[in-house]
């Protein structure tokens, strides 16, 4: 056997890189820089926590807009609904140190379900990840345009081209590699962490001196609805739900380890409790100065007597407490408000990092297609990100970008996945307490401490998937409750296919080889350079027989082919086929079979000349014949096909070159591709 070689396809200064990608996403990364792309704590802190830290500009204006419902009155359950809510990411924190532990590999929720559940139960917690990863970035970029709005009232009838602007952008950043991400992303949310921070100072010490901010919605009364005690309940369980939107992201990280530097599991673990000690210190001291500043954030704006709601947005939590802190028109304001808008935009960043890398977890175990476990000439799982981006473009066109519609379907999939993780961490638990030796008495008390963490953590997520579910079925999150089922039945469609085109390629030893004869047809539409070019090809194969084939759908172009084949003294023999319907593929593919029945079980070699066109409007000026013959022909037993590429002068953008060799001239295109080529290809002669 032949030793294996490796040998590099481009020539010394050569880059086949379309400009405008070089531009927008930069050159392709060695494979061998792969360690370079991973991130320290620094800057693993904004790009993987960015969710679950801006996630606090809106979840306790959630709280108390839901709350506000009721009339002001209401508002004084907001710092017990608020308690509620840190205790459980507290409690959520300390579960997730334990599953980067436990399962470091990247599948997070996943893994664990998968795992110690069964796949049932794997693929439900995949598909909830998976939808609430869209929905992140859709509830990320329409907070973060609603909080623009509020500081530029006049952009509020653009919301959803400003919306779908800014996905467009992160995918741009996010094609560009994970260091380069980190290094755009990382300066706005320390801004944010540090002027939310200041602000938060400033208002409860101001609050301490008897100063107390005052925010511009506090001298508008508003209308409550009428509550039973029933409904009073539901209400406050409704308003915990919203609050615990501040939890999203929270999982990211346990998928994000393999990107973590070395020691993974450490700096992972640190980097969630950075995470969780910055996003409840923020959240609190949001709540807090939305109270002391007496906040009024309806549901329905029309609902606060004497505001303009016709002709005004309503300003948003964030803005109303930096207003009352710093004054309205100043410049911490202004930086509150733009680092505000930046770290909520790129709280969707979140999302292109746990999205990518759980697509390639999936697909590397058979769930979803192959495509999403390649990287790109970034490095990074760039077919994922393009699929979130497309899929969260389309939530917010179809919902309009509004937040509070978004809101509502927001939260369902991570605690889905929040339930089954830590109920798969308490099996995993058990099964460590039965295996381990009693001897081992270290290893036995971290599994029960984890046991007990995790048992906990199951008992929080599952009450508050029951409570989420019966608070947001019926405002719009019953939507979830259908896509996440299906998407797990896809998923498990994929991963029986997979098994199945497994057994069916299997090797065994019932092969059979000895195919004899070697025949070559070059496909003759006009004699043109191309076909020329494939001529030489395929004589310079040396091939038992070689025969060029015109399929002719008309007797003049047929006798021109053969007038030309005549007056140019071709090589090569010259076999025309009569098309009556104007097939080319079907006629071609009858040919063979009489060709192979006549000769024996002969290898068919079929060359078809391609152009390669430079620009992209070039695509609809030919017609792509060739392809779809080979697309056909391969369905013809003993047939393989080899393209023969003839670059027009356009391809220059590509290439740097043109092309215009004859038979012998090995200049340019000087090999053949097999079928498969990865360029805008098409048939010569048709234009």
């Amino acid at each position: 056997m032949s030793p294996a070689v490796t040998t590099d396809s481009r020539e010394p200064g050569e880059d086949s890189t379309p400009i405008a990608k070089r531009i927008l996403i930069g050159d392709p990364l060695d494979s061998e820089k792969l360690d370079e792309q991973l991130l320290p704590k620094r800057r693993a802190l904004p790009i993987f926590a960015s969710d679950a830290l801006s996630s606090v500009a809106y979840a306790p204006q959630e709280l108390l807009m839901i709350l506000a419902i009721g009339g002001t009155a209401m508002l004084a359950f907001s710092p017990w609904v608020a308690l509620a809510v840190v205790a459980l990411l507290i409690v959520v924190v300390l579960s997730y140190r334990q599953l980067i532990k436990a399962y470091p590999s990247g599948g997070g929720d996943y893994e664990v379900a998968r795992t110690n559940l069964g796949e049932k139960a794997g693929v439900v917690v995949a598909a909830a990840l998976l939808v609430d990863y869209i929905l992140t970035v859709a509830v990320s970029v329409a907070s973060g345009v609603d909080n623009i709005i509020s500081a530029l009232p006049s952009l509020a009838p653009w919301r959803v081209e400003l919306a779908v602007g800014f996905v467009v952008l992160i995918i741009i950043v996010n094609l560009r590699g994970v260091r380069e991400a980190s290094s755009a992303f990382a300066v706005p949310t320390y801004i944010f962490i540090g002027s939310v921070g200041v602000m938060v100072a400033t208002g409860l010490i101001r609050t301490l001196l008897g100063d107390a901010p005052v925010a511009s919605s506090a001298q508008f009364a508003m209308e409550a609805e009428s509550l039973s005690q029933v409904a009073l309940i539901l209400l406050i369980l409704r308003a915990f739900s919203s609050g615990c939107s501040a939890l999203t992201g929270v999982e990211a990280v346990s998928n994000g380890v393999p990107a973590f530097r070395a020691p993974k599991i450490a700096n992972a673990q640190k980097t969630l409790v950075m995470m969780g000690t910055i996003a409840i210190l923020l959240f609190s001291g949001l709540t807090a100065l939305g109270l002391i500043a007496g906040v009024h954030y309806a549901e329905d704006p029309c609902a606060l007597v004497g505001f303009d709601c016709v002709n005004q947005p309503q300003p948003s939590l964030m803005a109303q407490i930096a207003a009352a802190t710093f004054g309205m028109g100043s410049i911490p304001f202004f930086i509150i408000q733009a680092a505000t808008a930046c770290v909520l935009l790129l709280a969707a960043n979140t999302a292109f990092n746990g999205f990518p890398l759980l697509g390639a977890v999936l697909a590397r175990d058979g769930y979803a297609p192959k495509s999403l476990n390649t990287r790109g000439d970034r490095l990074v799982f760039s077919n994922g990100m393009i699929i979130l981006g497309l899929a969260a473009i389309l939530v917010l066109v179809v919902f309009q970008a509004d937040l509070t519609t978004l809101i509502q379907l927001y939260i369902i999939g991570v605690f889905v996945s929040f339930s089954l993780g830590q109920v798969g961490m308490v099996k995993h638990w058990r099964r460590e307490l039965r295996l381990l030796h009693p001897s081992t008495a270290a290893d036995r008390a971290e599994a029960r401490r984890g046991l007990l963490i995790n048992g906990i953590g199951a008992t929080f997520t599952v009450a508050v998937l029951v409570i989420v579910t019966v608070t947001k079925f019926t405002h719009g999150a019953w939507l979830v409750f259908i896509a996440i089922p299906i998407l797990a039945f896809l998923m498990v469609g994929v991963s029986r296919y997979y098994r199945d085109v497994e057994h069916e390629i299997a090797m065994d030893d019932d092969v059979h080889y000895g195919s004899t004869g070697d025949v070559a047809l070059v496909l003759v539409n006009r004699l043109q350079k191309p076909v020329a070019k494939a001529v030489d090809y395929a004589l310079s194969a040396k091939h038992d027989k070689t025969i060029a084939v015109h399929v002719a759908v008309s007797k003049e172009s047929a006798q021109e082919v053969q007038t030309d084949w005549e007056v140019h003294r071709m090589p090569v023999p010259l076999v025309i086929i009569e098309s009556p319907y104007r097939q080319y593929a079907a006629p071609l593919a009858a040919f063979i079979r009489k060709y192979r029945e006549k000769h024996g079980s002969s290898v068919v070699t079929v060359y078809l000349p391609q152009y390669i066109v430079g620009h992209w409007w070039e695509t609809f000026l030919h017609n792509r014949r060739a392809r779809r013959i080979a697309q056909q022909l391969m369905m013809v037993h003993g047939v393989q096909i080899t393209l023969v590429p003839w670059l027009l002068d356009s391809s220059e953008i590509v290439y740097g070159r043109r092309s215009r060799p004859m038979p012998g001239d090995d200049r340019a295109g000087r090999a053949s591709a097999t079928y498969g080529l990865v360029a805008h290809t098409d048939s010569p002669d048709e234009r």
